[in-house]
C-alpha cells in the first residue's frame, strides 16, 4: 500500500486517524486508500459532493489527520498560498518570507518540518486550510515538482510522502520514506514488487547509463496478469513477465527512483525535439489563472499548442 509499518514507525496510521474521501471511487488511488482504511481501522469521511466546498465546509467539519490528494489539487493549493505570500507587504511580508526560507533550509539540512516559533506565528492559519489536524499528506497519480512538494511540507508542518503506481499494479508500488529530507523522487519499491529498467534506444535511455535510465517495469504478485479478453493489449503491455509502465525513470545511488519522462505520452516535433506534455501541463496549472490545460503537438509542426480553461474568479479579480 502507501505506507509500511517499518516506514512509518510511530507515525503509522491507526484507528485514531481519519481521511477525507473525495477522489473518484473507481480510481485505484481511492480504492487503495479505502483498503488502507479497512486495514488500519482509520476513519473515512466522505465529502459533501462539491469540491469547491471542501475548504469552507468539509475539512473544518472532519478535521482529518491524513490528507491524500493528487498533484493537480496540490498545485492549485500551492498557487493560492503563494499568491497570498507574494501579496503580503511590510513586516508581514518579511516575517512570512523569513519563516519559509528558514524552514526550507532546515528541511534540506536536517529533515525537520516543524519550528515552534514560526509555526505558531505564521503557519497555524495555513494549516487550518486542511482542517488543522493533518499530520501526514501523500500524493500520487502524477508527478509533483520538488518546489511544490517542499513548500507544502513546510507550510503545513506535516510529513509528506509520494507514492507511484498504476491500476495494473494495484496502486502504489513505490513510495518515499516520510523521514527523507530529499524530494524529487518517488522512493523505492515496496516489498511485493521487483523493478527493472527497459532500454529505450530511440531516446538514448539505457540501463548502462550513469545513473541507469530507462522505462520502469514491474513484476510481482500484485501485478495484473493481463487485460480481460484483450490479448493484443496484454502482449503490448508486457516485456516477458515484466509490466511496462510507460514511465521513464532514473535509479539514484541510494536506490530510489526518479521519474523523468513519460515514454508513452512523448511526441516528437518536426525538428526532432521530444515533448513531454504532462510535464508541461503540471507546470502551467500552477498559475492561479489556469483551471485546466492540455498541451498538444504533432510531428508535422515545430511548435506545440496549449488549450486552457481559466479560473474565472482569479481573472476577474486581476481585470478589476
Amino acid at each position: 500500500m502507501f505506507f509500511s509499518p517499518n516506514q512509518l514507525g510511530a507515525k503509522r496510521l491507526t484507528e485514531r486517524d481519519s481521511y477525507i474521501s473525495y477522489l473518484p471511487s473507481a480510481h485505484i488511488f481511492e480504492a487503495a486508500l479505502f483498503a488502507l482504511a479497512m486495514i488500519t481501522g482509520m476513519k473515512c469521511g466522505y465529502f459533501s459532493g462539491n469540491v469547491l466546498n471542501m475548504v469552507s465546509k468539509d475539512l473544518p467539519a472532519l478535521k482529518p489527520t491524513f490528507f491524500p490528494s493528487v498533484p493537480r489539487l496540490y498545485n492549485k493549493i500551492y498557487s493560492k498560498i503563494k499568491a497570498g505570500v507574494d501579496g503580503a507587504t511590510g513586516c508581514k511580508k518579511w516575517l512570512v518570507d523569513k519563516a519559509i526560507s528558514y524552514k526550507l533550509d532546515n528541511l534540506h539540512k536536517t529533515g525537520a518540518i516543524t519550528d515552534g516559533c514560526y509555526d505558531a506565528l505564521v503557519f497555524n492559519k495555513i494549516r487550518a486550510i486542511l482542517g488543522g489536524n493533518v499530520r501526514i499528506m501523500t500524493t500520487g497519480s502524477a508527478p509533483l515538482s520538488m518546489e511544490v512538494f517542499d513548500f507544502l511540507k513546510v507550510v503545513f508542518c506535516t510529513y509528506f510522502t509520494e507514492a507511484y503506481g498504476m491500476t495494473e499494479t494495484c496502486g502504489g508500488s513505490v513510495g518515499t520514506n516520510y523521514l527523507d529530507p530529499l524530494s524529487g523522487h518517488v522512493g523505492g519499491p515496496v516489498a511485493n514488487v521487483k523493478v527493472r529498467l527497459r532500454d529505450i534506444p530511440e531516446m538514448n535511455f539505457f540501463h548502462t547509463n550513469d545513473p541507469p535510465k530507462g522505462e520502469i517495469c514491474f513484476w510481482g504478485p500484485s501485478i495484473t496478469s493481463g487485460y480481460y479478453k484483450n490479448p493484443e493489449k496484454t502482449a503490448e503491455a508486457f516485456d516477458g513477465k515484466w509490466l511496462k509502465t510507460g514511465d521513464v525513470g532514473i535509479v539514484l545511488p541510494n536506490g530510489s527512483i526518479k521519474i523523468v519522462d513519460r515514454a508513452k505520452n512523448i511526441f516528437k516535433l518536426s525538428q526532432g525535439e521530444y515533448i513531454a506534455p504532462e510535464k508541461l501541463e503540471n507546470e502551467f496549472v500552477k498559475s492561479a489563472f489556469v483551471g485546466q490545460c492540455w498541451v498538444h503537438g504533432t510531428s508535422l509542426k515545430d511548435w506545440v499548442m496549449i488549450f486552457i480553461t481559466v479560473e474565472h474568479a482569479e481573472v476577474k479579480s486581476w481585470a478589476t
